[in-house]
């Protein structure tokens, strides 16, 4: 037995003109939320997987925003957690011949390379504070408003963090000589 389209909206209490809000305000901020996962992930497509789940969560969560101002905010978080689940997971395994040669063969930017191994090394809090700004070029005090932290203490993390990166690159660059 099927449903028809009203029945099963009935069903789930959504209206067609809540999708069309939901989807209007995800595809505001869609360039956004790619460019984000692209930062934490490095990679194109899981970038774009990281969104797409990042969409489906936020829409089955919909109803626990209290405030629309909040919309952008809300699913940037929702979107670093979708990240950090995807790091984790590729910790735990170990990918197969066939995953490695799925990114297209270039010449390797060592630069871009040992930045990003370094950004792994730094502890996670001052890791996000420093992708979201020099990655994604998100102020401080957005910042704060995403992570929910005042304002001050954004700026104590990129302090820490850029301290703990310069360490990290100068210990490298005498692994190298």
């Amino acid at each position: 037995m099927t449903m028809s389209g009203v029945e099963m909206k009935r069903l789930t209490g959504v209206t067609s003109s809540e999708e069309s809000r939901f989807y209007e305000a995800v595809m505001e901020h869609s360039d956004r939320l790619y460019q984000i996962a692209y930062s934490y992930l490095g990679n194109r497509n899981d970038a774009l997987e990281a969104v797409q789940e990042t969409t489906c969560r936020a829409w089955i969560k919909r109803r626990t925003l209290k405030d629309q101002r909040a919309f952008k905010a809300w699913i940037i978080r929702i979107l670093i957690y979708v990240c950090i689940d995807e790091q984790r997971r590729r910790k735990r395994s170990v990918p197969t011949p066939d995953e490695r040669m799925q990114e297209p063969v270039m010449k390797p930017d060592t630069g871009r390379l040992e930045m990003r191994w370094a950004l792994e090394q730094v502890k996670p809090k001052y890791r996000h504070v420093l992708l979201l700004k020099y990655y994604n070029d998100m102020t401080l005090a957005d910042i704060a408003e995403l992570l929910k932290k005042p304002e001050g203490t954004i700026k104590t993390w990129q302090h820490k963090g850029l301290k703990q990166l310069r360490t990290i690159l100068k210990d490298r660059g005498e692994w190298n000589d």
